[in-house]
């Protein structure tokens, strides 16, 4: 069930959120709260009901898992309940891309069939997982087998995050005075819902138009041109951009409605300067996951240059593994790696030698470097076939040429020359859909690089809900404040954003 349905906008919601407040204020807390674990479990069944049974196994294995694991204090119950959680993902996820692998090597010709994958098994796995780690660690624990089960199939944040901690999700279950709807709650959740809905169903949609049917011309083996390659690997990546920014802005804002603050995901990852600092913006609770539970346990950066520079690369290459099985995930991941390789690099090389470089000059310079390696990482990230992703990149260096409509290319002839210079050739047709796709692109730039973020628009009213859920962020002059023309901005984007209702649409993450 996705946010944007008319399943989920008319009736799961409105129904979920009655029911909850209503048995919360007539009968108990905890029969509100179990109305949202069946109401959580709805929604995860919607897609595919024989899984509920996979998530059901896997949170009271877990459970029960760490009640043993806080009792007996034996790391072999550690790594047992960890093993069994990497097992079950390894199977559903990673099986079909090793056994075919494997089979090619060997030589047969065989391919096994690609098993269902149960949606969101990666992030209800990766928490589950740190839950385990962190009874051993701090030697916390939940008694509570109901709120362990909101803990983990809380509806919000079950399909694509964000990786929660207990530390973090489960005191505010244990307090009633939190499970109510207070008119800030409504006000401002529903509003942080609105602005992920219009980012997600006006902006990322409106986009993705522009970017699919060059990626897929890329998969089939079709020969793309400079601009028509870079026209769609930006549009793709504004389309992810804005997915997941609008998904992340609508977990919170949903969240908040039954008194519940999620930590922050997402803070404008597009204004970063470096690749480590795009990575302290971009899904953040991963990236807290990666660097907490593997990087530190690899060894992080404690045993010299090499060791640390190795220890990132495994951990980004494990990590583009987690996002899927295949070997342009594996390239992506190894190329992040690579870049945080280089930039802690290049840190240590500036410090000691080359403090004379100004941050005023040198910052435009940062953000366009680390900005095209984002880009070309996506393109890897997006291409189904290591060969589209390769027509892609070399589409894009220019070895398949550059090309304009003839009809721009007749409208700018005070530009000839340039034309000459750089060999640019005219192809008939086109010129309207080149326009389009570069305007979008040019818009959504923009908005990406001076818009503020949920976090700095309603930075007063959420750094009083949690403080992990403003850290690494700012305030932003532009604050939201309830009024007329807060809302009429806000009617006028829930208007746009429902008109796309019926349009083919999915959330990207949802894959992972």
């Amino acid at each position: 069930m996705l946010f944007n349905s008319i399943e989920f906008l008319f009736f799961f919601l409105p129904l979920t959120l009655l029911l909850f407040h209503y048995f919360r204020t007539s009968v108990s807390t905890h029969s509100a709260i179990f109305v949202l674990i069946i109401a959580s479990l709805f929604f995860y069944a919607w897609w595919q009901p024989l899984y509920l049974l996979l998530l059901a196994a896997s949170v009271l294995f877990n459970f029960y898992m760490a009640q043993a694991i806080y009792r007996y204090r034996k790391n072999w119950l550690t790594i047992t309940g960890v093993s069994v959680n990497l097992a079950v993902i390894g199977y559903f996820k990673y099986s079909v891309f090793f056994v075919n692998n494997l089979a090619a090597v060997a030589g047969f010709e065989w391919q096994a069939e690609q098993i269902l994958l149960p949606l969101a098994i990666s992030f209800f796995t990766f928490q589950q997982i740190a839950y385990l780690i962190d009874v051993k660690r701090h030697y916390v624990i939940e008694h509570s087998l109901t709120n362990y089960v909101l803990f983990v199939c809380f509806f919000p944040q079950l399909i694509a995050g964000p990786i929660v901690h207990h530390s973090n999700m489960m005191p505010q279950f244990r307090r009633p005075e939190r499970l109510q709807l207070t008119a800030s709650h409504f006000a401002i959740g529903f509003s942080i819902f609105i602005i992920g809905l219009f980012k997600k169903t006006v902006l990322a949609d409106g986009i993705a138009v522009y970017a699919n049917p060059v990626f897929n011309a890329a998969d089939s083996g079709s020969t793309l041109d400079f601009f028509s390659a870079w026209g769609g690997a930006l549009a793709y990546t504004f389309q992810l951009y804005f997915d997941f920014s609008g998904y992340s802005d609508m977990a919170i804002g949903l969240a908040l409605l039954f008194g519940i603050a999620l930590p922050l995901n997402f803070n404008s990852p597009y204004k970063a300067l470096n690749i480590v600092d795009f990575w302290r913006r971009w899904h953040i609770t991963l990236s807290r996951f990666l660097r907490d539970y593997l990087y530190i346990s690899l060894g992080g950066n404690r045993a010299g240059f090499l060791r640390r520079y190795s220890n990132l690369l495994i951990t980004m290459i494990l990590g583009g593994l987690w996002h899927g099985a295949g070997w342009n995930f594996l390239i992506w991941g190894a190329l992040h790696g690579s870049y945080l390789v280089i930039n802690h690099a290049f840190g240590h090389v500036r410090r000691t030698s080359l403090g004379f470089i100004r941050d005023i000059w040198f910052s435009p310079f940062a953000w366009l470097i680390t900005f095209v390696a984002v880009v070309i990482g996506w393109v890897f990230f997006r291409a189904q076939s290591l060969a589209g992703a390769g027509a892609m990149l070399k589409a894009m260096l220019g070895l398949n040429g550059i090309t304009l409509p003839a009809g721009i290319m007749a409208n700018l002839p005070g530009l000839q020359p340039v034309f000459d210079f750089f060999a640019v050739g005219a192809v008939a047709g086109g010129g309207l859909v080149f326009v389009k796709t570069w305007l979008w692109i040019f818009a959504l730039l923009l908005i990406a690089l001076t818009a503020p973020n949920v976090y700095q628009l309603f930075y007063a009213r959420l750094a009083a809900e949690t403080s992990e859920g403003v850290a690494g962020t700012t305030n932003s002059k532009l604050q939201w404040r309830p009024g007329v023309r807060w809302a009429l901005l806000l009617g006028a984007m829930l208007v746009l954003s429902l008109s796309t209702l019926g349009q083919i649409s999915e959330f990207l993450y949802f894959n992972f």
